[in-house]
């Protein structure tokens, strides 16, 4: 079953598909994730030439993020990854980024967290978000989450998402659509 979307009003958001995540060489590379990048970049051509916007984000870490925290600490659980200036920080060559789209630097799982991603959907009209990139179950899924509870309409591309282990992706998947937002494939995804 397809869904139209009018791109006046959709951003194609394409979370993390970065070197750290999608290449074999990433601190935190994830096959899947690297599987990920032909499907996020048809949806991402589709949707561009439908005239809908495209948001990357970038999870970057300056080397000292977490030293003084309290508690949360991504580099004690996940070791470091994606520090700030490094090859595994930068988008994924496979990624046609062009001066139109809109990169957001984040530095926690949810692009919305302290970055101008709100004010940039809500200054050009967006309220629906197709949501693709890795990984599923922790900043695609904190992105959906908050973009829901922003009033934003987050419709997950579930072939267009990378992941670690196939079961945490079912889990964000079914967790998301259950909760607050849509699951579709790219192929259910139309533009009116």
């Amino acid at each position: 079953m397809e869904t139209e979307f009018d791109p006046a009003e959709t951003a194609v958001i394409v979370v993390d598909m970065q070197n750290g995540f999608c290449h074999p060489e990433g601190s935190l590379y994830a096959p899947p994730s690297e599987d990920a990048l032909d499907p996020v970049t048809g949806l991402v051509e589709r949707a561009r030439d439908a005239g809908a916007r495209i948001v990357y984000t970038r999870d970057v870490h300056p080397a000292g993020q977490f030293d003084e925290n309290h508690y949360y600490d991504e580099f004690d659980r996940w070791g470091e990854h994606v520090v700030e200036g490094t090859w595994d920080a930068e988008l994924h060559d496979a990624l046609d980024v062009r001066d139109a789209d809109h990169v957001v630097e984040k530095h926690t799982y949810d692009a919305f967290y302290q970055t101008d991603l709100e004010g940039y959907l809500d200054s050009h009209g967006v309220n629906d978000l197709l949501l693709c990139g890795t990984l599923a179950n922790v900043c695609v899924l904190h992105t959906a989450s908050s973009a829901g509870l922003r009033d934003y309409r987050p419709v997950l591309v579930e072939d267009a998402v990378g992941y670690i282990e196939r079961d945490h992706k079912e889990y964000a998947l079914d967790h998301a659509d259950w909760l607050f937002g849509d699951v579709t494939e790219r192929a259910g995804v139309a533009f009116a």
